[in-house]
């Protein structure tokens, strides 16, 4: 049970995050995009399957609440949370400073894979709002990487 509890409460805690930064500013949801953290979370912490499934439902959850393009955001988190589960099960991605530098890596990826197919499949130039978006890898990155230390953090005195 704990299993699908934990998803799925990651999902809404996203979708909560998405809704309170776009009512607060909407360039805010450019730069902190909560799917992107729950997926990374949990492609990381459950490896490739769950990262993916969770970029699926992440991905069209938040296509849908925005004005672009439906489907191109569903399909890169589904890239970015398989690689990112997978490739974390074939290096050590453990210390901070190498977690840091893999999340970046994997969020400008799936950044890249977002604008590359909005552009070439639709023909249309997804809103950066003046490059505000390419701050978002860099916020992902270490907010993800505060997240698995914190819950790692908990697991270890709970246990």
């Amino acid at each position: 049970m704990r299993r699908y509890l934990e998803p799925g409460l990651g999902i809404v805690l996203a979708f909560t995050l998405y809704a309170i930064l776009g009512k607060i500013a909407a360039p805010l949801v450019l730069v902190f995009n909560p799917f992107s953290w729950a997926v990374l979370y949990f492609a990381l912490t459950r490896q490739e399957l769950s990262g993916a499934v969770m970029g699926s439902v992440c991905g069209l959850l938040q296509d849908s609440l925005s004005i672009g393009v439906f489907g191109v955001g569903g399909l890169s988190k589904t890239l970015m949370g398989f690689a990112g589960g997978y490739i974390s099960r074939k290096i050590n991605v453990g210390p901070l400073a190498r977690s840091i530098v893999f999340l970046f890596i994997l969020a400008l990826a799936e950044l890249a894979v977002w604008k590359g197919l909005a552009g070439f499949l639709f023909r249309t130039r997804p809103t950066t709002d003046h490059g505000l978006a390419l701050l978002q890898p860099v916020a992902t990155a270490l907010v993800v990487a505060a997240l698995l230390r914190l819950s790692a953090r908990f697991r270890r005195e709970g246990a």
